[in-house]
């Protein structure tokens, strides 16, 4: 994992929103994160509204959640403006995806919100996330359709429209962006590298024109050059008023992105400061940044 090395610690600290030393992490054989929460501490309410500028788009209450009986989160709170983006880092298995996977719709909620403009969207299907809520996610595993075109791969994206030719006219206007694509458009999507496969995927997750963005490792697997691009378009993204929550497993390079960082612990938020502020800490630094 690039930026994070927790197999090899056996008694690393987080830290708190102040700076405290709090749970002591001690790696056991599958390199999985454990904690002590007698001396557990996070960012305070105020802090989570502060970084999103008191004004959020997406904000999760007290997310209780897991895979069937299975508790993975235990009572996330998250804000993110409009705009903004955000991103979590921290060891595997801290439940850095399932922070995705429940704003989505993929988990079991067993408690806590999750709201869009004040309305909850908590028990909405994926479909309806989408479609309603105009949440988009970008799978971490590679999704794209080998043996379909580039182009059918893209009119993917409007499946959930009301017909196929204003999925074709989203397509368009997406292709308008980004060339590269529209240039390969009758090609099978298995000839392309893993960095077009990418791009390919967030091209998709546009066409619904979503106002979140939930990206999952957008680096991994791709050469150095790639990483490089597919930020490039996260970046354009948000300066578009696109608003991205996304893991990254380059705990430096989702840093360096991101407006807001948070720093999770065995399914808890540990942390939370602005991307600069996290990466000037030492703390962080040491953890997860190799240094």
């Amino acid at each position: 994992m690039i930026g994070v090395n927790c197999r090899s610690s056996r008694d690393r600290q987080a830290i708190g929103s102040g700076g405290d030393k709090i749970d002591t992490i001690a790696s056991d054989e599958d390199g999985m994160a454990k904690e002590d929460k007698s001396t557990k501490r996070g960012p305070t309410p105020d802090r989570i509204a502060e970084l999103a500028g008191k004004e959020p788009l997406l904000m999760i209450e007290g997310l209780v959640a897991g895979y069937g009986k299975m508790e993975i989160l235990h009572g996330i709170n998250l804000q993110v403006m409009a705009g903004q983006s955000l991103c979590l880092i921290g060891p595997n298995g801290a439940g850095k995806s399932t922070v995705l996977h429940s704003i989505y719709g993929f988990t079991n909620i067993m408690s806590g919100t999750i709201t869009i403009k004040g309305t909850d969207i908590t028990r909405l299907s994926p479909n309806e996330k989408l479609k309603t809520a105009g949440i988009a996610y970008i799978l971490q595993e590679n999704s794209v359709f080998p043996d379909m075109t580039v182009e059918e791969n893209l009119w993917m994206g409007g499946f959930l429209m009301d017909n196929p030719s204003q999925a074709k006219e989203a397509g368009e206007k997406v292709f308008g962006k980004y060339t590269p694509l529209a240039a390969r458009r009758h090609q099978r999507a298995g000839v392309l590298s893993g960095g077009e496969r990418r791009l390919l995927e967030i091209a998709r997750a546009l066409v619904m024109d979503p106002q979140v963005l939930l990206v999952d490792e957008p680096s991994v697997g791709l050469e150095p050059r790639y990483i490089e691009m597919v930020f490039e378009i996260l970046s354009d993204l948000q300066h578009g008023k696109q608003t991205i929550i996304l893991v990254e497993q380059n705990a430096k390079k989702g840093l360096e992105f991101a407006d807001v960082g948070y720093v999770m612990v065995s399914g808890e938020i540990a942390k939370a400061g602005t991307g600069d502020a996290l990466l000037q800490d030492p703390e962080v630094g040491r953890l997860f940044l190799g240094g």
